[in-house]
């Protein structure tokens, strides 16, 4: 018997839901009321697992506070859905559709509730996304100050903005730090990820807030849950090139800059590039090689700190 399933459509200000099987089909606000009343119609049809699109954090609101009112929720692809929709026929593209296409495509996939993140996780996450916003204001600030070397009112002014923003990028830092320390289990993870060369707070920052699920999964399910695995593109005697796609773009940046750093430091990870190199790799071959060797390193690392803390304690 299939599950009963509510599909919601998310969007800045609504949230437009259809739960199947049966088609029923409502709308609401996407606010605190609306959101509540969503909970109560799911409740009113016995939904078994409400179901929204990953929407650059539209659904965030939504995801969390239905978990709040007991309502299971899952967090999936876009784009699987949308895929999925045209594979089934559906060209069309309206909210109702689309929250039609979000239930169906749960249903077919057989999908389970996406976790509730702690509270800690949530802030980690939130602290972590503001220090990235502002070292891209930061950078955008310094390359605008090298095209105004003449302009002493200008310069004078793009300071000032620098100042705050290096002040705000410390206070962020070490309130994100202060987190770390405070949890036994997050201390001794990143104490493990800094005995690799070139991995620093930054990096253990990173790791913390968009890959909770470090050293708990293989290394081949990590690799690919970040983008760093090559997808296999064969058919009959043809061997296509093996492409990345999809993942985590966060923590793969921050990989790519992280493995060359190490690389010029670890022994291991500087013969597997000149290795790479001798082959005739192209560069982003081997920078998502590189990527991967280290998380996979990462992750290996993660697994044992895991399994440690948990016998100590």
């Amino acid at each position: 018997m299939k599950k009963i399933i509510c599909g919601v459509d998310v969007s800045k200000a609504r949230l437009d839901a259809c739960i199947m099987p049966g088609s029923t089909f409502r709308s609401f606000d996407n606010t605190a009321a609306g959101i509540a009343e969503l909970a109560a119609f799911c409740q009113q049809h016995h939904v078994e697992l409400v179901v929204m699109e990953a929407t650059g954090g539209y659904e965030r609101r939504a995801f969390l506070r239905l978990w709040e009112l007991g309502q299971p929720c899952a967090v999936t692809n876009a784009l699987h859905v949308r895929r999925y929709a045209e594979a089934m026929g559906a060209l069309e593209k309206t909210d109702r559709i689309d929250a039609a296409m979000i239930a169906r495509f749960a249903q077919a996939k057989d999908l389970r509730p996406t976790p509730l993140p702690s509270q800690m996780q949530q802030r980690i996450k939130a602290l972590v996304a503001r220090l990235r916003q502002v070292t891209d204001d930061l950078t955008v600030q310094k390359q605008r100050c090298s095209s105004l070397l003449d302009n002493a009112e200008m310069l004078a002014s793009i300071n000032e903005v620098i100042a705050l923003l290096k002040r705000q990028s410390r206070t962020l830092e070490g309130e994100i730090g202060s987190m770390i320390d405070d949890d036994p289990m997050w201390a001794h993870l990143a104490d493990t990820f800094r005995t690799i060369k070139g991995v620093a707070d930054r990096t253990v920052a990173w790791l913390m807030a968009d890959l909770p699920e470090i050293g708990t999964y293989s290394n081949k399910a990590i690799a690919k849950l970040v983008g760093v695995a090559p997808i296999a593109n064969d058919s009959g005697k043809r061997r296509g090139k093996r492409p990345v796609r999809g993942g985590r773009a966060g923590v793969r940046s921050i990989l790519f800059l992280v493995a060359a750093t190490a690389a010029r430091y670890d022994k291991s990870l500087g013969e597997f590039r000149a290795r790479l190199v001798a082959a005739g790799k192209e560069k982003m071959v081997i920078r998502i090689a590189l990527a991967r060797k280290l998380l996979v390193r990462l992750n290996a690392k993660a697994r044992d700190a895991r399994a440690t803390y948990a016998n100590a304690t």
